[in-house]
């Protein structure tokens, strides 16, 4: 894998992550674990597992497209 190929990945997961922490601090919020005192540890999980089918998802079509090209 070359730099650029690196360089990539980490911005289209940081991308994925930052847009699946959206949802996930809605899902959070509308089932009511999100307000609770201290640190809000569900919520956390709640958005690393929509950013981690998020990054599945993206690396399923990545690689049903790269194979098209070859």
């Amino acid at each position: 894998m070359t730099i650029v190929g690196i360089i990539s990945a980490l911005v289209v997961g940081l991308v994925i992550g930052i847009i699946a922490a959206l949802p996930g601090t809605a899902i959070a919020r509308s089932a009511g674990y999100a307000d609770t005192p201290g640190f809000d540890w569900l919520e956390l999980i709640t958005q690393v597992v929509l950013a981690a089918i998020g990054v599945s998802l993206a690396s399923v079509a990545y690689g049903r497209r790269r194979k098209l090209m070859h």
